[in-house]
Order: structure tokens, then sequence, then C-alpha cells
């Protein structure tokens, strides 16, 4: 005869259920840091094809940039008109995987796409009347003859420090030294361009493309210290060179890096 299976009791149901119970909460924060962490990996692999793609749009341009899109509604010339011919897979390249979703007033924006309607940009004869992205261009690297705009690639002379493309939540930004950031992550309500870049899309870091084509991850207080225009003053009041002070900054950036 064998022993009849012996049932579980419900102290031992409940005992195994919360040990799974804290299993989970040790390892959900876990699994929740490196879904983060592998998705501005994904987001940076994504810049480095857009290099590949700068690269070949800049070489058949004999290193002029694109005179980018204007206030009066004409993107014929913007990045994501001009790059077309470049590239292939719209859907996925323009979208930082941290931010696949348009954004809806108010915010948060870091986690948000933006959505461009084409139709109300020009004639534009694409068929594709929408698109959505997280990323955006510089503008002032644009070919455009005022003095602060850099125009051609091949005379930067530290392009490692000239932002070219990036974690954006607009197409295209026009950052100025004499401004800083946001108040509140993610308030756009303002003319600040900054808030458009400076936002906690990866843990205290944003992707950077910049004009000598590399790639690498940015702290957001670092922002400041980049040579966005020609005339840019990169020891502004804004970095450590510049005299900045940890309350000048907004609460919610205090805790980052400093630069």
């Amino acid at each position: 005869m064998t022993a009849a299976r012996r049932a579980f009791t419900l102290i031992e149901l409940l005992v195994v259920v919360a040990i799974i119970a804290l299993l989970m909460s040790i390892l959900m924060p876990s699994l929740h840091r490196a879904r983060k962490q592998a998705r501005a990996v994904a987001c940076l692999s994504n810049l480095k094809q857009w290099s590949y793609i700068w690269h070949m749009y800049t070489e058949d341009s004999n290193g002029k940039f694109n005179t980018g899109g204007t206030t009066g509604g004409d993107a014929a010339n913007d990045w994501l008109v001009i790059l077309m011919p470049y590239y292939q897979d719209r859907g996925k390249l323009t979208i930082c995987p941290a931010a696949t979703r348009p954004m809806v007033i108010p915010g948060p924006f870091a986690t948000r796409a933006w959505s461009w309607d084409r139709q109300g940009w020009g004639n534009l004869k694409e068929k594709e009347t929408v698109d959505i992205g997280s990323y955006g261009q510089n503008e002032w690297i644009c070919d455009r003859s005022a003095a602060e705009y850099w125009r051609d690639r091949n005379t930067i002379k530290d392009p490692a420090n000239v932002p070219l493309f990036f974690d954006c939540a607009y197409v295209d930004v026009f950052p100025t030294a004499n401004s800083g950031p946001p108040a509140i992550e993610g308030d756009v309500s303002g003319l600040n361009e900054w808030a458009l870049v400076c936002m906690d899309r990866h843990s205290g870091y944003v992707n950077y493309l910049f004009a000598d084509l590399s790639t690498r991850k940015v702290g957001l207080k670092e922002l400041w210290t980049f040579k966005w225009t020609r005339t840019f003053n990169t020891s502004n009041a804004w970095t450590t060179a510049g005299g900045v002070r940890p309350d000048d900054w907004p609460a919610w950036m205090r805790a980052f890096k400093d630069y």
C-alpha cells in the first residue's frame, strides 16, 4: 500500500505565496532597470544608424547640411524629408524605444514622441500624412546665412562637441546659452527651447549624435557645455566653469551629475 499524497495546508500555501511575493518585490525593480537600460542601448543603436544616414547625405552634398524647415511652413528641407532617400525603416528608426507614444499636452514629454502632420507644413509630395518620432535636429547646424549657423560639416573645428541629432520632444530645436532648464520637466508651455531636449528620458541621460558622427549618452547638465552654435558660450552661467551653483538647478535636476 502506498501512502496517500498529502495536500498542502492553507498555512503552507500562504507561506509559498508570501515567498513568491517577496521574490517579485526584489526582482521587479531590477527588471525595470534592465528594461530601461535596454531601451537606452537600443536608442543609441538607432542614433548610430542615423550617423550613417547623415554621413551619406553630407557626402552627397559636399559637406553641407540641410537648410532646415521654416517658420513659414515649408518643410521640404527639414531633415525628416531631406533624408528620406537614405532610410526606409521610418516606423522604427525615428522612434526612441523609451518614447513611443505621441505627446499629449500637458506632458510628460520624456517618454513621449512628437507627431508631425506633414499636410500642415507645405507642399509635400510624400504619400504618408503623419510621422511620429522621438529625435530632433540641432537647427543651428543647418546651412543658413546667419553667423550662428554651422552650415558645413567639413569646416567645424571641434565636431565632437557640436550636437547634430538627438533625443528630442520635437523635430528640431534652437537652444541658446542665455536660457536655462525648465522648472518642471516637460514643461514646454513657454518659449524655452531647452525643455525640448532637457528631459529625463534615460535615467538622468539622453543620447546624442555629434557632428563628427560619434554617438554617446549625455548628462542633462552637460547639455549647456556643448557648442550648439558658432557663437555659443560654453562657459555660460549653467556650467561649472560659468559658476552655476547646485541651488540654481530646478529641483528635478539637482541630483544629476554636474559639468
